[in-house]
């Protein structure tokens, strides 16, 4: 039996990268855009069936797990408006659809189900290196989490019992810090970058806070290869590499030749910050069998030479 696979959110900055890893994969693949917003210029189908649907209505969803018949399903649409999706209303939307589309789909004799989650699970206050099984979760420590991280940790746990229920298999991959070409522009690596390009002074915190930072496409690369696993549960989903964010503008700086442009210390730190927020990808490198495609370097000048030709308005896929 072909192994045919639903695409939710296939032209955000994550899944439109997956289409193409899925089909090296050997899977048939089926692409969820929004309705109205057919696939953008940037989106390579790579033959993919294209649908426009709205996840928010359980119609829309029956109809389309009806006609596709996908035996595995890989959910990435959720709302990622920057500095919205923190506390919007909408998580409780995005879950309630989630959960329904996991319904529908296992109903209907789903194999494998593969959603994304967020390093925002975790209970950053005390955590450094986040481990799957044994990091304190966010909805378990002091301070309540957020609207996002809840919906976040609802949706996983809700998947996983879904899975039980049918007799289906599951995992769930908890995204660190991506970057690259079609990010959204109010974001760190595109701030940084546009304003180096257009000789305009990069205004940054001290940058002294640690993480881990991997190019797009690999993320969307690790997803197909825990899709294409047997591997259970929540696996991170990052570099593992970890590295102080000055690190990283300093080594786009230094790409673009613009290091006299980076004022670190410009802006404060958001409140909040961990020091150090990295994930352990051991589940990812031995479990899964999965290694970045592009090293650093190489990652930074794919993504600076995509804002090249951009100019400087930029264009961000959603």
């Amino acid at each position: 039996m072909p192994r045919r696979v639903l695409v939710t959110g296939a032209g955000g900055f994550i899944g439109r990268w997956s289409l193409a890893a899925l089909q090296a994969r050997n899977f048939d693949v089926h692409a969820v855009f929004a309705p109205l917003r057919p696939p953008a210029a940037g989106v390579q189908l790579a033959g993919a069936t294209a649908h426009q649907v709205d996840l928010l209505d359980p119609e829309a969803i029956d109809t389309l797990i009806a006609l596709v018949r996908p035996t595995h399903l890989l959910h990435f649409a959720w709302i990622a408006v920057p500095g919205v999706y923190w506390t919007s209303a909408e998580n409780g939307r995005w879950l309630q659809a989630g959960t329904h589309l996991a319904k529908r789909f296992f109903s209907c004799g789903g194999q494998r189900a593969v959603m994304a989650g967020s390093c925002a699970e975790y209970d950053w206050s005390r955590t450094t290196v986040c481990q799957e099984a044994s990091s304190p979760l966010a909805d378990t420590g002091a301070l309540a989490p957020t609207p996002y991280a809840q919906a976040k940790l609802d949706m996983h746990r809700r998947l996983a019992d879904l899975g039980r229920q049918s007799g289906a298999s599951t995992a769930w991959g908890r995204i660190f810090f991506q970057f690259g070409p079609g990010e959204h522009v109010t974001r760190l690596v595109p701030t940084v970058v546009r304003s180096l390009l257009i000789g305009r002074a990069a205004l940054c915190t001290a940058g002294t806070q640690v993480r881990s930072f991997l190019h797009v496409a690999d993320v969307a690369e690790a997803f197909a290869a825990l899709l294409d696993s047997e591997v259970h549960g929540a696996v991170n989903i990052g570099s593992g590499e970890p590295m102080a964010v000055a690190t990283l503008i300093d080594a786009i700086a230094a790409k673009i030749g613009r290091i006299d442009l980076v004022r670190f210390g410009a802006k404060p730190l958001p409140a909040g910050e961990p020091a150090l927020l990295v994930p352990d990808i051991t589940r990812l490198r031995k479990e899964v069998g999965w290694q970045p495609r592009l090293n650093l370097d190489e990652a930074i000048a794919d993504t600076i030479a995509w804002w090249r030709g951009q100019g400087s308005g930029g264009q961000v896929l959603s």
